[in-house]
């Protein structure tokens, strides 16, 4: 049986879900709950300015600051304090050293472009800046709202000129939080409108049974596959009879539109649809059937949660989607798995070399030949982010501490100018020396890239034109 998940909450347009449910969603036995997650009202959308190199992006998000000191910023002079316990390695582009523990990066780096001076002030674990270029401090940072500006994926989505009820924005394995049980701002359509929030997935993370149980600062393998959400018919349910049910709910659906001229109606209806498509695309639900897919690829990818979600970013690519997110998220409040992610304020270096590190640089080198192989690099931007990085004096507890003033990201594939450094930190990667760079800059590189025009506006709920990269201008000089 097909379950409707989800809360009574009220919607944007004051419908609840229950009274979704009475106005036609009881279709496909039992409902869903992708359309009241759809539901907005309709908006003009504006063009792109230009075609782009890159037909789509994943975004590789490393939840909780990720020390890039430690990773392609490295200090190997600076006190030891500060440089810490790892050493930097060549790549294959000479001067362009990353971390002893990333062999497989190394490896790509003529593909790669490194923005060692992204800074905002906005506050620690604050993901908005980075999804959308709003630097601004939150009233809190456990909660989203309908007022902040969209994400770039949001745009995407809001900018589909095919008209297809496919996604254009997937976020995997599940939203930005809910391991923590909370709803981090940022990944969202904010005042757009909830229609264009992405389609995410869910997923259940677990340990292997052999492994001890993980503490704070000794993390374990998180493994899992994220799902789509109703992906699979419930038992019983044959496509014949669930087309059969969605035609009752047609029928339903036009007395109701009849009795009811409500906007919030007219738009449930395409959500349905999109929803209905989703359940019955033979694309998207490929996408996330591993089973298929060859086992010393999966292997490749470090058959971990984040890797098993790194591939699903690659067949979605493949299948059409044109933003794609991969979180490697925290889940300790629902089932003690992932304490730390990459908020390593104790045993920072132990974390990052036994665990972090070598999933991170397998699924990242296996992402990067995977596209490759495929012909699909040439077109795929592919991008490392974090919400903020790493205090540059490594504390008593043998962590770093919170740190928004300089940090690293890495960008590679489509439109990016390979074996690029743009930026530099000071000697102890604490300020920007040269070429600051902010958050909307890097949002504005990765709309260039995309073919839409960073200084394109959309309209926020009274109307008004609000530009999409909050006033950042592209990274000329890693663009290619």
């Amino acid at each position: 049986m097909i379950t409707m998940l989800g809360s009574r909450r009220r919607c944007c347009d004051r419908v609840t879900r229950r009274e979704t449910l009475r106005a036609g969603a009881l279709a496909l036995g039992g409902g869903m709950h992708l359309p009241g997650l759809l539901r907005a009202e309709e908006a003009m959308r504006p063009t792109p300015s230009k075609p782009g190199k890159a037909k789509s992006v994943i975004v590789l998000y490393l939840l909780g600051g990720a020390a890039t000191q430690d990773m392609v910023d490295m200090k190997p002079d600076a006190p030891s304090e500060v440089r810490g316990e790892f050493k930097p390695v060549p790549s294959n582009v000479p001067g362009m050293d990353v971390c002893e523990h990333l062999p497989g990066m190394a490896r790509w780096m003529h593909r790669a472009a490194v923005v060692r001076s992204v800074n905002h002030k906005a506050g620690c674990h604050n993901p908005l800046p980075s999804y959308t270029g709003f630097e601004q401090p939150l009233p809190d940072i456990v909660s989203t709202r309908a007022f902040y500006p969209p994400s770039m994926g949001s745009v995407c989505e809001y900018l589909k000129e095919d008209g297809g009820l496919l996604p254009s924005y997937m976020y995997l394995p599940c939203y930005l939080g809910w391991g923590q049980a909370i709803r981090r701002p940022g990944p969202y359509a904010g005042f757009l409108g909830n229609k264009y929030d992405a389609l995410y997935t869910e997923c259940t993370p677990y340990i292997d049974k052999d492994a001890p149980r993980e503490l704070p600062g000794q993390p374990q393998v998180c493994r899992g596959v994220p799902r789509l959400p109703d992906g699979v018919q419930g038992n019983g349910v044959t496509l014949d009879r669930f087309s059969s049910r969605r035609s009752l709910l047609q029928q339903f659906d036009d007395q109701v539109r009849l009795a009811e001229a409500s906007p919030g109606l007219d738009a449930y209806d395409r959500h349905r649809r999109r929803a209905y498509e989703l359940l019955t695309s033979t694309k998207v639900k490929a996408a996330f059937n591993l089973d298929s897919e060859d086992p010393k690829l999966i292997d490749r990818y470090g058959r971990s949660l984040f890797g098993n979600s790194t591939l699903i970013a690659r067949r979605l690519v493949e299948a059409g989607v044109r933003f794609v997110n991969v979180t490697w998220d925290i889940f300790w409040d629902r089932f003690q798995i992932q304490y730390d992610g990459w908020d390593t304020h104790t045993r920072n270096f132990s974390i990052m070399r036994d665990y972090n590190l070598p999933y991170f640089d397998r699924a990242y080198s296996a992402l990067l030949g995977d596209l490759e192989s495929r012909g699909l690099l040439d077109e795929t931007l592919v991008v490392v982010m974090s919400e903020m990085g790493r205090t540059p004096k490594i504390n008593a507890n043998g962590g770093r501490d919170h740190w928004t003033y300089c940090y690293s990201h890495v960008f590679a594939g489509a439109g990016i100018r390979g074996g690029t450094i743009h930026g530099a930190s000071d000697s102890q990667a604490a300020y920007v020396k040269d070429n600051p760079v902010s958050t909307g800059d890097v949002c504005a590189t990765i709309y260039r890239c995309l073919g839409i025009d960073p200084a394109l506006t959309v309209p926020d709920r009274t109307n008004r034109p609000m530009p999409i990269a909050n006033g950042g201008q592209p990274i000329e000089a890693i663009l290619a």
